[in-house]
């Protein structure tokens, strides 16, 4: 756990959210998950997926319904599903992502990230972006821990504001992709932005205070986190 800490912190979300999701990486993961559902529940592909999708809803994760209920061990679905995707290639350095959090001014925020993923998906997404120094830690989902935390359940907030040595839930700032965690964060306090990808519709009810569709707008959104100097030439940039 870190010491309190008075500057706020500002809590990234990986997975299509550092990266987009057109990269696709959830379709891929999905098939890793229902071959992992068939091969070792001995269920039909649809019957896979349904069960799979039921867990998700229910969970959060797939994998802590198989926990709860099938015995499986977390790290050795791991080694099966997020540790065998196949990244290489598919995401790759982005210098647009790394300009952006160059960007932000340490002396008055702390990037953090903040993901459903075990340490070891968590700590190849950003080395694959080549971020992987531009954060101050990473709150995860331990795979190793009997019970298991994930978002959006309350428990995993507590957790990430105690390890990012977050004072209050007022000083906790938060980009995610997912409408159920936006909501979550909303309603404790946080200042969430939820990042939509381009082509999303519309959703019926707004999960935040904030809607975004790229990450260069939390530029605009949080400027008092960002170099002042930075703020001129990104604005010099779009003249």
């Amino acid at each position: 756990m870190a010491p309190p800490n008075s500057r706020p912190v500002l809590f990234f979300d990986i997975d299509n959210c550092l990266y987009p999701r057109s990269k696709k990486v959830h379709d891929l993961m999905n098939v890793l998950i229902n071959k992992y559902f068939i091969d070792h529940l001995s269920l039909t592909e649809d019957d896979a997926n349904m069960l799979h999708q039921k867990y998700y809803k229910e969970y959060g994760l797939a994998i802590e319904g198989l926990v709860r209920h099938h015995k499986v061990d977390p790290l050795e679905y791991n080694t099966k599903v997020d540790d065998a995707l196949p990244l290489d290639g598919v995401i790759t350095s982005d210098p647009q992502l790394r300009k952006l959090l160059e960007d932000i001014d340490r002396s008055k925020v702390r990037p953090w990230l903040f993901t459903n993923a075990h340490i070891t998906h968590g700590k190849r997404v950003i080395k694959l972006l080549g971020v992987e120094d531009m954060f101050d830690g990473m709150t995860y989902c331990d795979y190793s821990q009997r019970t298991m935390i994930c978002k959006p359940h309350s428990a995993m907030f507590d957790k990430a504001e105690a390890e990012a040595g977050a004072t209050s839930p007022a000083e906790c700032y938060f980009v995610d992709d997912s409408h159920l965690n936006c909501i979550h964060a909303q309603a404790r306090g946080w200042t969430t932005a939820h990042l939509l990808a381009p082509d999303d519709p519309e959703p019926a009810t707004r999960a935040a205070k904030y809607q975004i569709r790229n990450l260069e707008e939390l530029r605009r959104i949080f400027p008092q986190f960002f170099k002042a100097e930075a703020d001129e030439q990104h604005v010099s940039s779009l003249l």
